[in-house]
């Protein structure tokens, strides 16, 4: 979970372009009226400007506006051949995107996580060029949806995505994938999700699910691995988001922190990319990879240079894209 400009840059500010100092740009509107009329409300004279206040005005959007906000966003992905939609729960939000490699059995899973502050996002928004990419060197490609704040907890969150790991287990055979090689992919929140699964054993307990069968995790640009910390830390643009996503209560903090939860078992391999330029994110990224490495699991911790929040995850599946790279090594040495 991000705390710089460019985590609502890659959501919020994206979503709502159509809205420029105040005004509707009416030719590109695609927002529904009333979810303007709010960020305009919220942001008209903020101090730092308009478009500072749009990182803080997520928690203050009223459901039906962040919703709108995560369908707009999902709305523009590109359709992929061969991708289907497969629901692992009752709710609407419980969904994922699978596409499978050609020729290969009982593939390898990727799990991937959407950011979002916990509070928007869509599997399809952050997926990009990740699921052929990865498909094309071996690995089946999942997208997760999960239930957002404040419909859902964050543990209620980690919940779902234990349940879209124990439904991919389930039906492995009929999918020709392998229940027991599987990967968490995150950014941003989903980064910190990730890394909550893989470290705190009992919401894959609840699911049925080993902690064996994640044999990795790879972080993408997270910053919420110690929760306290971060709500602490100066300068915090999106401290609503924490606040929203966390709350108040010192001790639920340090339960929802994968740094605080890393005595073992955790899950066994672990690649941590945080942003070159991120001190927050290069700081907890390595506080955490210090507490993991003790308990027993491989760890690397690889700064990204030359990228952003939004950027790391946007390129991920590029050609020569150095993170890419690294994820893809990582994956190899898996398999």
């Amino acid at each position: 979970m991000a705390t710089s400009r460019s985590l609502i840059g890659a959501a919020l500010l994206a979503a709502s372009a159509t809205i420029v100092g105040g005004v509707a740009v009416a030719q590109r509107a695609a927002l529904p009226a009333e979810c303007r009329k709010q960020i305009v409300d919220l942001c008209r004279g903020a101090e730092g400007g308009f478009r500072q206040c749009l990182m803080t005005a997520l928690p203050k959007l009223n459901d039906d506006c962040r919703q709108a906000i995560s369908d707009r966003a999902a709305a523009r992905a590109p359709e992929i051949p061969g991708l289907v939609e497969l629901s692992y729960g009752t709710d609407p939000l419980q969904k994922l995107d699978l596409l499978k490699p050609a020729n290969t059995a009982r593939a390898p899973i990727l799990l991937f996580l959407h950011g979002g502050g916990w509070l928007i996002g869509d599997k399809r928004q952050a997926e990009g060029a990740k699921p052929v990419h990865f498909t094309n060197i071996g690995w089946a490609f999942a997208s997760a949806n999960y239930r957002l704040v404040p419909q859902a907890t964050v543990e209620q969150q980690a919940a779902d995505i234990a349940s879209a790991i124990a439904w991919l287990r389930a039906h492995a055979a009929e999918q020709d994938l392998d229940p027991d090689r599987i990967v968490l992919m995150g950014h941003s929140a989903g980064a910190h999700l990730a890394a909550l699964v893989g470290t705190d054993p009992h919401y894959l307990a609840a699911a049925g699910v080993p902690m064996r069968a994640i044999n990795g995790v790879v972080l993408l640009d997270g910053a919420a691995y110690d929760v306290p910390a971060q709500i602490k830390a100066t300068g915090n643009l999106v401290q609503p988001m924490y606040d929203a996503a966390f709350g108040s209560d010192p001790a639920r903090q340090r339960s929802l922190s994968p740094t605080l939860q890393a005595a073992a078992p955790n899950a066994a391999n672990w690649l941590i990319l945080p942003v070159a330029t991120r001190a927050d994110s290069v700081a907890q990224s390595g506080e955490l990879a210090a507490v993991l490495t003790p308990a027993g699991s491989r760890v690397s911790v690889v700064p990204v240079p030359d990228s952003s929040h939004a950027k790391l995850n946007h390129q991920l599946g590029t050609d020569g894209d150095f993170a890419t790279g690294e994820v893809d090594r990582f994956l190899n040495a898996l398999r």
